[in-house]
């Protein structure tokens, strides 16, 4: 078997590690999130009944049978793997539909939140990298403290303080609720803004690194100016561990989405979420982890296939 694996095109190779690595992952984030339910304090028939709602054991058993939690939990959880394998996504417990339908019903607003606050993330970012690297002492102490205090503000927070400055004091853009392109603006400023101050620091930090290299001496002895060394040579370098760490980001947006859609009432899986960890509607908790550690994989996985494209070097040793 390892000799027939070994015979396989370095690509075939590379997609089969990638593969088997991201159904591992899946399955352990599952794993996780049904152990994670089942042993939280409480029943998980009295979150279907309602909090305030009277139920006779009659009833409780019968809801419990019709969502499969009378059987034991190793054939719970065997068929919700056999389930997410058929990729059929359950029947949601609290809403009485479909987890697919309702999951496409909301996946938009939480990838266009998401990618919203990914690109301003990174347009921020680099302009304050490029604007602050290489100045006097001064002005990269600054930059380091502003980049270090919004790396320290957490999103719904943040998000918070945006939405009282700007919306119920300055009356600059719609609060809560709102729709279209004013309504993203908030949202994605709180998403954006502790995630540009990580991005700065990793740009600053590599093109000041490589801002002593031969490649870099040369490239000023051949008379290069320093825009045009900029463009041509040190950002192009510093994009590697940038899209590195935008592709892993990009997928703890989603978990960043949860509470901040909550906060400005954007429909969303973040909402979805919300209620149904509060409710233990484990379908809809199960297929929306699986759902992020797919987003995660193919991510990343993408990342890896653009690495070459962006340092021609890492072509010579291939996908192996």
């Amino acid at each position: 078997m390892r000799a027939a694996v070994a015979g396989l095109p370095a690509w075939t190779r590379y997609v089969a590690r990638r593969t088997v690595a991201g159904l591992a992952v899946v399955w352990g984030t599952v794993t996780v999130t049904f152990l994670a339910v089942h042993l939280a304090p409480g029943d998980i028939v009295d979150g279907l009944v309602g909090p305030d709602a009277a139920a006779t054991p009659a009833l409780r058993r019968q809801i419990a049978t019709e969502a499969g939690l009378d059987q034991p939990l190793v054939v719970q959880y065997a068929n919700e793997l056999k389930q997410l394998a058929s990729g059929d996504l359950g029947w949601s417990y609290q809403l009485s539909q479909p987890v697919g339908r309702l999951l496409s019903s909301q996946l938009w607003p939480t990838v266009q939140l998401a990618v919203s606050a990914l690109v301003t993330a990174l347009v921020l970012a680099v302009l304050a990298a490029t604007l602050t690297a290489g100045r006097g002492r001064a002005v990269r102490t600054a930059a380091a403290l502003a980049e270090l205090v919004a790396v320290s503000l957490p999103s719904f927070w943040l998000g918070l303080v945006l939405l009282t400055a700007l919306s119920y004091k300055l009356h600059l853009l719609p609060s809560i609720g709102a729709t279209g392109p004013a309504g993203l603006v908030l949202p994605t400023l709180a998403l954006a803004l502790p995630l540009a101050g990580l991005l700065a620091q990793v740009i600053r930090h590599e093109l000041e690194t490589n801002d002593n290299k031969p490649f870099v001496l040369t490239a000023r002895a051949r008379g290069l100016g320093e825009r045009a060394l900029l463009l041509r040579h040190t950002l192009r370098h510093a994009l590697l561990p940038l899209t590195t760490l935008a592709g892993f980001v990009f997928g703890s947006l989603f978990g960043g989405a949860v509470l901040v859609e909550n906060i400005f009432t954007r429909p969303g899986l973040g909402r979805v979420l919300a209620s149904a960890v509060g409710s233990r509607d484990l379908p809809v908790v199960t297929a929306l982890v699986a759902l992020s550690s797919v987003v995660f994989v193919v991510l990343n996985t993408v990342v890896d296939a653009v690495h070459p494209l962006i340092d021609p070097r890492l072509r010579e040793g291939g996908a192996a």
